[in-house]
């Protein structure tokens, strides 16, 4: 089985390590892609995963957009080379739309596959893959006047990426929060969000009725003290040993039901950290678009994944 890992841009080293650590042989470089015959894993530094990838022998254009269209209907194509050649075979494939998502949207659910030119006579595709945007790449529609930060556009992302996100209602906790890029976002949701920080939040954010700023540290706060959240959220800057304590100690304590968090790494990546954060009980560990030299953790229905411990 062939599968295909395409580097998060600027950090073809970490997935580089990351494969290797994980026992994975690279048998081929493609620009940013890695493909291996290894048994798959998941990868957190990929920006997408191709699944049971395909080489397919074409005779021309149109033949490879025929091959294409046989396996199914939605293909995004990787071009790092042969990119005249690749758009004429896009040219012949139904279109996809790329419609920047408005606020509160999450990616359409229809199979999005991806493929590349290896040679001009070789495909590679996948119509199976691990994120539902193009090369693993987001549209939005930004608010540049609302929220405080541009943060904001990592939480969406990871909401989008879900296909879930909170409800009119829901209690979440967002810890870090100032000036309050992720709490505008959680309240816009119709949430009640407790934003806690040692800094205070932006006036417009504080100033929304759904939202309740606390000020302190984020590490002196008692899980049993806030009953239960349907969210808990961290942006906190804090070295990853210290928040994956922080985050085993909430989950331990019971009483949270989703939770997302960045994992930001300062000087060298911690790979070891990041496999405990990919261990946690129905963890997903992935690099979005909008990271940087971080990751973001999410964990859905934490009770039904602690049930299973």
């Amino acid at each position: 089985m062939t599968t295909a890992y395409l580097a998060a841009e600027d950090f073809e080293a970490e997935l580089d390590e990351e494969l290797r650590l994980a026992g994975v042989a690279v048998n081929e470089m493609h620009g940013r892609l890695r493909i291996s015959e290894s048994p798959p894993v998941h990868a957190a530094w990929a920006a997408n995963t191709w699944w049971d990838a395909e080489r397919i022998e074409i005779r021309s254009i149109g033949h490879a957009a025929r091959e294409l269209r046989q396996r199914q209907r939605n293909w995004t194509v990787y071009a790092p080379t042969l990119r005249g050649r690749a758009e004429l075979i896009a040219d012949k494939l139904p279109h996809v739309s790329a419609r920047p998502l408005e606020l509160g949207e999450v990616a359409p659910d229809a199979p999005l596959g991806s493929w590349t030119l290896l040679n001009r006579d070789l495909v590679l595709a996948a119509a199976d893959c691990a994120v539902p945007f193009p090369n693993g790449v987001p549209q939005f529609v930004e608010d540049r006047r609302g929220p405080p930060s541009r943060a904001y556009l990592k939480l969406w992302e990871t909401f989008a990426r879900l296909r879930r996100q909170p409800a009119p209602g829901d209690r979440c906790l967002d810890l870090g929060a100032a000036p309050g890029g992720w709490t505008w976002l959680l309240a816009r949701t119709g949430a009640d969000v407790v934003a806690v920080d040692k800094a205070p939040l932006a006036d417009d954010v504080t100033a929304l009725p759904n939202v309740t700023w606390s000020q302190g540290s984020a590490f002196a706060l008692e899980p049993t003290a806030f009953g239960p959240l349907d969210w808990w959220c961290s942006d906190i800057i804090a070295y990853p040993d210290r928040l994956l304590e922080l985050v085993t100690r909430w989950l331990d304590a019971g009483g949270v039901r989703n939770l997302v968090c960045t994992v930001k790494f300062q000087g060298a990546t911690d790979h070891a950290v990041a496999a405990q954060f990919a261990a946690l009980p129905n963890a997903q560990l992935f690099h979005l678009d909008q990271n940087k030299h971080e990751l973001t953790c999410a964990i859905l229905d934490v009770d039904d994944a602690s049930s299973r411990r």
